[in-house]
């Protein structure tokens, strides 16, 4: 008699990380032959589960070191309580729990949510990791997502059609610690609207369909530094984390050296303690010229790898890429070029970056934001600010748009020269960025216009440094003015509704005598005077009015 399992079989497909291009896991996909097992595993949470076990074993057939994305229906998860089989089934092929990540497929509908969340709590404790899946296009409610706190949260690709959803979730994801993946991405345009959106994974056909084979080299676009959005903290490590190559903490130096000699992309292994904490890193060209040598076969196959290993570099998942270089830093030069651990919260590993997909990264957000820079002032223009402002928008936070500009220019350039207006530029926009210091982001948008984007509570010291500071060109006094607009979440909708809501506020400030500064609240009516007094500029400046520019 024929059994089910007979005619089934899997396919493996790619998930890519679009940072580093490379394939981050392989995500195991049921292909039978006749009839529909997953419509019948989705009414039998007994049959899912032991599609589960089966589709991991199909994969670990193919002695893949990559990590494994495994799907299984919420309702399973939740009738079963969760997958002991499967957990047995790792554990019997020598991998790591973590390595596996359960995608957690709608529907949800009828799903006890108690069950399932208890569910999913015992594998998170047995080091599973989860994947929400089809975001977007199921039917996950969105408190339950929340509280399931997924490391990995899959959108459909319909989604890239509505940018603002995907900046919404990617927002989302950050806060509850996740990355965004995108699956069903077709076209170079959905992956450059993904990445755009930013999602740090991705999965499809343009990269590479499922296939019976388990594939490794996929096709990435090249994409434009521009279309990744970089804080200005520095990217997250998270978007830069290859599959670490780990084997147990007494795997033999031969076992090492078979790994590194049959999988020659592997930089390096990861010796692991049985909880999967990283206790020794093995350097792939170190090992490999110590057992090279005259007696180092000799000397080292049969004993333990560690005895050639380093101890780890390691930086949690929330670390950002100048972290990861802070501790590449630290110690000889010779192992600058060692991967570094990426761990979570329990010391688990989850993965490796590489320094130079770091450097690449860091490297390109420099040279984008070097071509935006002001030639005089060295500052970025208001392509840098608008888009920090969005972003700010978008993730629902308050913040503070000004703008400076000096008082009557055009008469300083008049009566003290070219020159001493442009050093007269410098020295302002060098006073704003060494008020700020680090608390806010500055921009000169052209002659002798600045715009502040901080906090609100960053603007007293600000204000202090800049507009009580004596300016002069020429041997003559000047004086600047300052307006700003504090924009309350949801109080505009974009940074064209900001600028707005700023241009007469400006009016207010150039009207005012002196030193002023003039504060508003978005959709609020009014403002506060809080530096200048009403009347024309003094005379004694030599300077005569003109007329406000926006």
């Amino acid at each position: 008699m024929h059994s089910w399992t007979d005619t089934l079989r899997f396919a493996f497909q790619p998930v890519v990380n679009l940072r580093t291009a490379a394939v981050a896991a392989l995500e195991t996909l049921a292909r039978p032959e006749t009839g529909d097992i997953l419509a019948e595993a989705r009414r039998d949470p007994e049959l899912d589960g032991r599609l589960a076990v089966l589709a991991f074993r199909a994969a670990a057939r193919k002695e893949t070191l990559l990590p494994l994305h495994l799907n299984v229906f919420a309702a399973t998860l939740a009738d079963l309580g969760g997958l002991t089989p499967l957990r047995d089934a790792v554990r019997g092929a020598g991998r790591m729990p973590w390595e596996v990540t359960l995608d957690i497929v709608p529907p949800y509908t009828h799903v006890p949510h108690r069950a399932l969340l208890e569910a999913v709590a015992s594998l998170r404790e047995q080091g599973f990791r989860i994947s929400a899946d089809g975001i977007g296009d199921g039917d996950v409610p969105l408190r339950l997502l929340t509280d399931l706190s997924p490391d990995l949260v899959k959108l459909d690709a319909s989604l890239l059609a509505r940018p603002a959803a995907v900046r919404a979730m990617r927002t989302l994801c950050e806060e509850l610690g996740a990355l965004v993946a995108v699956e069903g991405v077709e076209t170079e345009h959905q992956c450059a609207a993904a990445l755009a959106a930013g999602a740090q994974l991705a999965q499809g056909e343009l990269f590479a369909p499922p296939a019976r084979i388990p594939v490794v080299d996929v096709y990435v676009p090249p994409l434009a530094p521009a279309a990744v959005a970089v804080p200005r903290s520095g990217p997250s490590v998270r978007e830069f984390v290859r599959p670490a190559a780990v084997l147990p903490l007494s795997a033999p130096a031969e076992q090492v050296r078979a790994l590194l000699t049959g999988s020659p992309d592997v930089s390096g292994v990861l010796l692991v303690d049985a909880a999967g904490r990283p206790v020794r890193s093995v350097h792939r060209s170190r090992f490999l010229l110590s057992m090279s040598t005259r007696y180092g076969h000799a000397l080292y196959a049969g004993r333990p790898a560690s005895k050639l290993g380093d101890p780890p570099r390691t930086v949690g998942v929330d670390a950002t890429a100048w972290e990861v270089l802070d501790v590449v830093a630290v110690g000889g030069r010779d192992r600058t070029s060692d991967d570094v651990a990426v761990v979570d919260g329990q010391g688990r590993c989850v993965g490796v970056v590489r320094l130079a997909d770091l450097v690449r990264a860091l490297a390109e957000s420099r040279v984008e934001e070097a071509a935006g820079l002001n030639p005089l002032t060295r500052l970025p223009g208001s392509d840098a600010i608008v888009g920090e402002v969005d972003r700010r928008i978008s993730e629902g936070r308050a913040f503070a748009l000004s703008w400076l500009d000096i008082d009557h220019f055009k008469q300083v350039n008049d009566g003290a020269g070219f020159a001493a207006g442009d050093e007269l530029i410098r020295a302002v926009g060098g006073a704003l960025q060494r008020a700020v210091a680090g608390q806010a982001r500055v921009g000169h948008i052209g002659g002798d216009d600045f715009l502040v984007l901080a906090d609100e509570e960053a603007l007293d010291p600000l204000v202090s440094a800049v507009l009580d500071a004596p300016w002069a060109a020429g041997g003559r006094p000047v004086t600047l003015s300052l307006a700003t607009v504090v924009c309350a979440p949801g109080s505009v909708g974009d940074h064209h509704q900001a600028a707005a809501q700023l241009a007469p506020l400006k009016k207010e400030a150039k009207a005012l005598r002196g030193a002023s500064w003039v504060l508003g609240r978005a959709g609020l009516p009014g403002h506060e005077v809080r530096r200048g007094r009403p009347g024309p500029a003094p005379a004694e400046t030599g300077f005569a009015a003109a007329e406000p520019r926006w």
